[in-house]
């Protein structure tokens, strides 16, 4: 691996950012182990900065983007009661989230991220955002973070941080 430098993105991520995911991809390589991602309010963005380091596409297994509720339920598998339940944005569905990221993948480490970027709906809280992390064979872990209302691009930034911090660790357990 090369430990270079996001291309795509690294002219709108912050250095911190990119050093952590740096360090990840290695850490995965170094421990042969392929990371998943499952993502709904950052679309994507943690799949795509893992998969613009050069050199570690070994260690990215697979990305799922899921923003919608069905998205959620047809690629991961989780029940539509437990979402209508407990709502997409919650400490049940991001673990579900994980756990179903490991399940329908090839990967050793999955993350899942749900939460509000922008505005939330009336009654919710902008900002809040649920992780989950997925061991095979292992322990899922769970974090919120309530980012409060500093706008989108900073909540997606600040989850991209929380989720490359939970991915390493999970890997250190591996």
């Amino acid at each position: 691996m090369s430990g270079q430098p996001a291309e795509t993105l690294s002219p709108v991520l912050p250095h911190d950012v990119e050093d952590a995911a740096v360090a990840l991809l290695t850490a995965a390589c170094t421990a042969r182990a392929k990371l998943v991602t499952a993502e709904s309010c950052t679309g994507g963005l943690l799949a795509s900065l893992l998969t613009d380091i050069e050199g570690a596409s070994h260690a990215f297994e697979r990305g799922f983007a899921v923003y919608s509720e069905e998205s959620k339920c047809e690629l991961l598998g989780i029940r539509r009661e437990e979402l209508d339940r407990c709502g997409a944005v919650s400490k049940e569905v991001a673990i579900a989230m994980a756990q179903g990221a490991i399940t329908h993948s090839l990967g050793d480490v999955a993350l899942a991220v749900t939460g509000y970027a922008g505005g939330a709906p009336e009654g919710q809280e902008a900002g809040l955002v649920h992780f989950a992390c997925a061991r095979r064979g292992g322990s899922t872990v769970h974090r919120v973070e309530h980012f409060g209302d500093i706008g989108r691009g900073p909540v997606r930034i600040n989850s991209l941080r929380v989720a490359l911090d939970m991915m390493r660790q999970a890997l250190d357990e591996l």
